[in-house]
């Protein structure tokens, strides 16, 4: 439904009439009843019962009522909300990840959000997966948890972001049985492997490449930067997002999955009205990851 049609219609009820409504639109007469009819025929019904001398909802238009003052309150919320961010001269905003999202997709958000609003501060907080993301926000250490979408999430406010690709990083050195690039799930078994095993959630989703007892883990580490070096150094591989690998580990051999590993991932917060500048970070976030856009993200427009 276009905005100003919608306006438009909810103005003729308002003012019971084309005449009155006209006058306080600004418009002329007839220009009002051409949009009102312009409305009918997009939609395919008829709003109004012109037989009488006042115009009367029909059962159509009185459903369509419904659906344009939602629509107008939607775009108003969204205006004062716009409104807010774009005064944003200052203020803090506290997101709290764990160190599977610490280089890929935060990077790229807190770049494109700082590259907006540079007066704004960002405070990253670590925790040791889900659990730790949570008791974060429900402290009020943090406004915004970046989280593993299959974290049990139910009690907040989720904005999903994006998918990851995970995928094998290796020195150049390491000899893996690969094919054009591509290694069996079961060929990583045999692999020594530095992860981070802190999080119960990650630990699942590598179920069928950790072995048995986690004997092919050499290293259990929550510090990147040391992951990092290691697999630099062929002590051992990784599983990592490919983004983080080519941004962190750019001499790394990198090689999918098969089948492929992926992990849904996305915002957080408690439910209620967000601040200005977590409503902005949320913004940013969704077009730096390339979500479904929505009436918020008019703030950028």
């Amino acid at each position: 439904m276009d905005l100003h049609l919608a306006t438009y219609f909810v103005a003729v009820i308002d003012h019971g009439g084309i005449t009155k409504a006209a006058q306080a639109l600004y418009i002329s007469q007839p220009s009002l009843s051409q949009a009102i009819r312009t409305l009918e025929r997009k939609l395919g019904v008829t709003l109004f019962d012109r037989t009488g001398r006042r115009l009367e909802l029909t059962e159509a238009g009185a459903r369509v009522e419904v659906i344009a003052r939602r629509v107008l309150a939607d775009v108003e919320r969204a205006r004062l909300r716009v409104g807010a961010v774009r005064e944003l001269r200052s203020g803090t905003v506290d997101i709290v990840t764990e160190s599977a999202f610490a280089v890929a997709p935060l990077v790229a958000i807190v770049r494109d959000f700082r590259a907006r609003f540079d007066k704004v501060i960002v405070r990253i907080l670590a925790a040791d997966g889900p659990a730790g993301i949570l008791a974060s926000l429900r402290s009020g250490r943090a406004e915004i948890g970046l989280i593993d979408s299959t974290a049990d999430h139910s009690t907040f406010v989720f904005t999903p972001l994006g998918t990851q690709e995970l995928v094998l990083a290796a020195s150049p050195s390491l000899s893996v049985d690969a094919d054009e690039g591509v290694v069996a799930r079961e060929s990583v078994r045999s692999l020594p492997l530095l992860l981070d095993l802190s999080d119960p959630s990650t630990g699942g989703l590598l179920a069928d490449i950790i072995s048995d007892g986690a004997r092919n883990v050499m290293v259990d580490c929550s510090h990147p930067p040391t992951i990092r070096e290691l697999v630099t150094r062929a002590v051992g591989a990784t599983i990592a997002p490919r983004e983080s690998v080519a941004e962190q580990i750019p001499d790394a051999t990198t090689y999918s999955l098969d089948p492929p590993l992926r992990r849904d991932f996305g915002l957080i917060m408690r439910s209620g009205q967000p601040s200005p500048a977590a409503a902005a970070f949320v913004a940013v976030a969704r077009q730096t990851c390339g979500a479904p856009t929505r009436v918020d993200d008019s703030v950028f427009e």
